[in-house]
């Protein structure tokens, strides 16, 4: 996602509790650059109040020791000082969260990265669209539309069609969700959910959102309910070419009937 330009500090911050405390403690004044730092870092990542080098890798304190011109072991009393009270979060993949950002981030410049984004999607998508529809069987299409809209424009049918992409991404889209803050994923972890909705545009998968909940699901079943775990799946389905739920599934039953053999020769039968 595209940075900000700039962040907002309320000016009463220094009438926090929390500063005051702060300031009372011998590395008051580091401890306060690197808390600014990291908000401005976080404006800089632009993904809810996380802060990360990439979507798969989290900032180490030796990174942030020498993106902020610090000690390593100042960083490390920093972010210790920082989480104690609540103001940032580190998440078992050691992602860093400002707690609270909407208090801190300039809403008006997010709200402009994100239309930039979405309108980058859009474009990606439509042209994903295109595409589909030079494979599809574009007569019988039309049929359906001048049944519903007789005196339709060729402009008309395509917004038609636009409305009924973007309401099945819709769907796709809340049923991921929906499962994943159904079955104790981590309601909160935005980023994580980000990061496993990318796959609906950015994999090869025939009907993505069925292959992202199966993954889902498995995940469950083995008690295993990390991101990592998932796309560990959808990884292994993709390097196998196994694109549909159909394929998958074959390959399953196929690995069982090998599994089976295998035990029967093991065993003479």
């Amino acid at each position: 996602m595209k940075e900000l330009k700039w962040i907002k500090l309320d000016i009463s911050m220094f009438e926090d509790e929390k500063i005051k405390l702060i300031e009372q403690m011998p590395e008051a004044d580091t401890i306060l650059v690197v808390w600014v730092k990291l908000l401005a870092q976080a404006g800089k990542t632009n993904a809810n109040g996380y802060i990360y080098l990439n979507e798969n890798i989290p900032y180490t304190e030796e990174m942030l020791a020498t993106i902020f011109g610090r000690p390593v072991n100042t960083i490390r009393l920093a972010l210790k000082t920082l989480r104690d009270f609540g103001m940032i979060h580190i998440d078992e993949d050691s992602f860093i969260h400002i707690t609270n950002w909407e208090n801190h981030q300039n809403v008006e410049g997010m709200e402009r990265a994100r239309k930039q984004t979405r309108k980058r999607v859009q474009r990606h998508r439509e042209k994903q669209k295109r595409k589909q529809l030079e494979n599809k069987d574009v007569a019988s299409e039309n049929v359906t539309l001048h049944e519903t809209l007789p005196n339709a424009t060729e402009e008309e049918q395509e917004q038609e069609r636009r409305k009924k992409k973007e309401d099945k991404e819709q769907q796709q889209t809340s049923a991921i969700i929906q499962f994943w803050d159904g079955n104790g994923f981590g309601l909160n972890n935005i980023q994580g959910k980000n990061r496993l909705l990318s796959w609906l545009d950015d994999s090869s998968f025939k009907e993505p959102e069925k292959i992202i909940v199966k993954a889902m699901e498995i995940a469950c079943a083995n008690n295993k309910r990390q991101l990592n775990y998932i796309e560990g799946i959808l990884r292994n389905w993709e390097n196998q070419s196994l694109l549909t739920l159909e394929e998958i599934e074959d390959s399953k039953k196929e690995h069982k009937k090998q599994a089976a053999a295998n035990d029967g020769y093991n065993y003479g039968f």
